[in-house]
């Protein structure tokens, strides 16, 4: 994993104020609040993936929110008290980067609302899954 040296000349201030720095960008002004490709979104430092558009859905608050991450194991809780109330943080495991926080008033089947900082995602498309390595989650698509 690369060191904070590395990450701060390969992302941008924001990125790296996100992720390393447990900032907040601001709401209805980032990259994916809005966006409504299909694909996978994946951890801005490690790559490792993290939800899907298929999970995706607005939930008004101005941030990127999905009901369930592509692999729960690939994420991490943990208690947030910093805005003096008690909330739910959500890192990447791999990499540790700050993501976002987990509310539990998000809609069915999960019921949770992942609100994600866009600005600790990439977005991979999925016509470009195979090519950038994450074919096998093409199967996310599949309608049952």
């Amino acid at each position: 994993m690369n060191d904070k040296q590395d990450l701060k000349s390969t992302l941008s201030d924001l990125q790296f104020q996100v992720t390393q720095c447990d900032a907040t960008e601001r709401a209805f002004d980032n990259e994916y609040w809005d966006h409504k490709g299909e694909g996978i979104y994946v951890d801005i430092v490690s790559g490792e993936p993290l939800f899907c558009s298929v999970h995706k859905y607005d939930s008004g608050s101005g941030w990127p929110s999905f009901y369930q991450a592509i692999d729960a194991s690939g994420i991490t809780e943990h208690s947030d008290s910093k805005l003096m109330m008690t909330r739910t943080e959500v890192r990447s495991k791999q990499a540790d980067s700050h993501l976002g926080h987990v509310f539990p008033d998000g809609p069915a089947p999960t019921g949770l609302r992942y609100c994600i900082n866009s600005a600790s995602l990439r977005f991979v498309a999925r016509e470009d899954l195979e090519s950038q390595g994450y074919g096998r989650l093409s199967a996310l698509f599949d309608t049952p």
